[in-house]
């Protein structure tokens, strides 16, 4: 006897959604190079992005639809209540007032991102949040920055777990370090919670030639022409470019930059036959760990490149969710109403 399975699950909003990397990969039920990851008990009941090619792409690969929106245009009021809040917030803008004590505050409108999360969470109340970032966050303004980013999210009522994790080394085959921050409304969750232990060490990492179309070596458009290698070459030595990728290893972290990739850029490419090759849209969703299911085609190529490239890979959000689901229980007992219901 107990709640419907339905009833078990635990809501979800997604801010800052893009085209759903940490939607699905909370979400699961997807395949990814042969493994199957399970549906976890979460569901996702309102999402909303800026980018229309991004949401474009995330409304054609989920059932529920998210809504092309500014952050700073939502009302915290009117978004449904949840249990988790999502959200990858930008973190470019940031900036130290010199007050006493010193404040957080934001050099332009993006840095003001963060805290219209902060502002959903106190408004909300959700059970837990996640957010992700990248590594520099943790350096941000000579290391000033991410204390006060976390002294934020606990004046909003959280207890705070982060942990910067490499996507290689949870079945990706890509180098990305990423900052996960855990909160936690109640200490119970927040003590019981463990961020999970790597499951692909250095033996087993997903290599990059387990995730490249061997088709595109044969199409010209992927590759760059001569005279972009040789403008590469002629400058090769002395700034380090051209970042020819080893297919035995898990690539560099690529970039919403893929559209406009450069030999004279520190973007990873590939070197066929002697040729430099770029990745095709759906190598980089492979790279990211997107399922082959996922549907890129109803922008161009280069909006493609882009939402992928901001994506959080779906394999290592699944991995940081279903870390929820080991150490704290999802049931919340209070929604069991009908004992009559099995």
């Amino acid at each position: 006897m107990g709640e419907t399975t339905r009833n078990k699950k635990l809501k979800v909003t997604s801010l800052f959604c893009g085209c759903g990397g940490m939607d699905l990969g909370i979400q699961g039920d997807f395949n990814f190079l042969g493994k199957h990851f399970s549906e976890l008990p979460y569901e996702v009941v309102y999402a909303a992005d800026n980018d229309s090619y991004a949401t474009a792409i995330y409304n054609s690969n989920f059932k529920h639809k998210c809504e092309t929106k500014d952050v700073r245009d939502i009302i915290p009021t009117e978004i449904p209540d949840h249990d988790i809040l999502l959200g990858g917030f930008p973190c470019q803008s940031f900036s130290i007032s010199a007050q006493n004590p010193p404040r957080l505050g934001y050099k332009d409108e993006r840095g003001k991102l963060f805290f219209e999360m902060v502002n959903v969470l106190k408004e909300k109340q959700p059970r837990f949040f996640i957010g992700e970032n990248v590594k520099g966050l943790l350096s941000a303004n000579k290391g000033k920055a991410f204390p006060m980013i976390v002294n934020e999210f606990e004046k909003a009522g959280y207890h705070i777990h982060y942990k910067l994790l490499n996507s290689s080394e949870f079945g990706v085959p890509q180098k990305r370090e990423r900052v996960f921050i855990v909160g936690f409304r109640e200490f119970d969750d927040y003590f019981k919670f463990r961020f999970p232990q790597p499951s692909t060490l250095n033996g087993s990492k997903v290599k990059l030639k387990q995730v490249i179309d061997t088709k595109a070596d044969l199409d010209d458009k992927w590759f760059f022409s001569q005279r972009a290698v040789d403008g590469m070459l002629r400058v090769r030595e002395k700034m380090n470019k051209g970042r020819v990728q080893d297919l035995e290893q898990p690539c560099n972290t690529i970039s919403s930059h893929l559209a406009k990739v450069s030999l004279n850029g520190t973007d990873p490419v590939l070197m066929i036959d002697g040729k430099y090759r770029r990745f095709t849209p759906r190598e980089a969703a492979n790279i990211q760990s997107f399922p082959k299911s996922f549907n890129l085609e109803v922008v161009s190529e280069n909006r493609q490149y882009r939402a992928i490239g901001n994506a959080v890979p779906p394999v290592l959000m699944w991995h940081v969710a279903n870390a929820l689901v080991e150490c704290c229980s999802v049931e919340k007992p209070e929604v069991v109403k009908d004992k009559n219901v099995v």
